[in-house]
């Protein structure tokens, strides 16, 4: 079920929330504010670089490698690995990559494949040839579970708590 919970969020920009907002930002719920967001965060189409390969190589990402799926990123491209549980932006926007990732998931699904990391290998696809018009550091999205930001990271504002994968993941 977890995984699964960005699939609704086309939907509820259609019926609802396209008349009353111009920017959305799509978090996940097992995440913490530590400090301020302001509108440094707008933009047309924003993302945050994953706090676990910010510091590495794109050949270390675990893209979706398999040929097969449409999440597919091949061996030789690639420049960020981007966070899943944040991403927003202007509302058109982001009901772009959210219909783009759930139509290509049931794609997958259709032939049997899921994503290595289900939606987050999708939108790392979609962000791979639609680029983010600003990209977030990883201050603004860290993972409790990796202990203390590096020096680099001066600022904490976002993080992901603390869990165990296996409880919210079939897969993991």
């Amino acid at each position: 079920m977890y995984k699964s919970l960005n699939l609704t969020i086309a939907t509820t920009i259609e019926e609802r929330i396209h008349k009353e907002a111009d920017y959305i930002y799509c978090l996940n719920v097992d995440m913490k504010f530590h400090n301020r967001w302001g509108p440094e965060v707008l933009g047309s189409l924003v993302a945050a670089i994953h706090p676990g390969y910010y510091m590495l190589n794109h050949e270390k990402f675990t893209y979706e490698r398999r040929l097969a799926s449409t999440a597919n990123i091949p061996m030789d491209q690639g420049d960020f690995y981007y966070a899943g549980a944040m991403f927003g932006g202007r509302i058109e926007n982001v009901l772009k990559v959210t219909k783009t990732c759930r139509e290509n998931r049931e794609a997958d699904k259709i032939n049997n494949l899921e994503a290595v990391w289900q939606e987050e290998s999708h939108l790392n696809r979609y962000l791979l040839y639609r680029k983010p018009t600003k990209l977030l550091s990883p201050e603004y999205f860290w993972d409790d579970g990796k202990g203390k930001p590096p020096s680099q990271i001066k600022l904490k504002r976002f993080s992901a708590i603390t869990k165990d994968l296996n409880e919210v993941w079939e897969n993991v």
